[in-house]
């Protein structure tokens, strides 16, 4: 690979750890939510990718992996036959749900921002007002989906998981908008109304990653 050989090693090392990472998460940002600052930072993950793109794309596409960005979301994700989908426990689609339903709403009010923000306390009412619920999940349950939608950067806790409560305040990330499409979100609820409540399988890559969905 020439283009690659023709790098620094500090280079090389960038983009390694930034494929990797990629695989493992499925999407990169190119901003999150930093805690210490309380501000949206820009992540050196993108960066990387988005600069060496072309070289990235047509490496992965070796493995028949798809490597789009949408710039205007500030997303790059992959897709492809061969990245696993990890099956998501019914929880985590609800959540899932509730969480793209809550996204829609808030841009349709021309929310300047691709990311919004929403509230426990505001996903439960939503999936209640669907009678999704037969009863009120656990907090163990609600820690453990939680950590697995930050795996996948769909949202960012902007409290610790410990302290949970129904007025923990939550950033929803735009790669909801590549997890679920209206027609999705219909076809969910459609299969709920039929008590089809089995596990459900979203267009998410298994690939390792840490339990409480932080970065290596």
């Amino acid at each position: 690979m020439p283009y690659f050989d023709n790098l620094t090693e500090e280079q090389q090392k960038e983009i390694t750890d930034s494929i990797r990472l990629l695989l493992r998460q499925t999407f990169v940002l190119e901003r999150k939510y930093d805690k210490k600052t309380e501000r949206l930072q820009y992540t050196a993950a993108y960066r990387t990718i988005s600069k060496h793109f072309p070289f990235i794309r047509h490496y992965l596409a070796v493995a028949g992996i798809e490597l789009t960005e949408n710039s205007h979301l500030g997303i790059i994700y992959v897709q492809g036959e061969d990245l696993l989908g990890e099956k998501l426990p019914k929880l985590a689609t609800l959540y899932l749900l509730a969480l793209k339903l809550i996204y829609d709403e808030q841009m349709e009010n021309v929310s300047t921002s691709v990311n919004v923000y929403t509230t426990l306390g505001e996903i439960q009412e939503k999936l209640g007002g669907y009678r999704l619920f037969k009863r009120q999940p656990a907090p163990t349950d609600i820690r453990r989906t939680i950590a697995l939608l930050r795996k996948y950067q769909i949202i960012e806790p902007l409290e610790l998981l410990d302290d949970l409560n129904s007025s923990s305040p939550f950033m929803i990330y735009p790669c909801i908008n590549v997890v679920l499409l209206g027609d999705d979100v219909r076809a969910l609820l459609q299969d709920f109304d039929n008590g089809d409540t089995e596990r459900i399988e979203p267009d998410l890559a298994e690939e390792g990653g840490n339990e409480d969905g932080t970065e290596e």
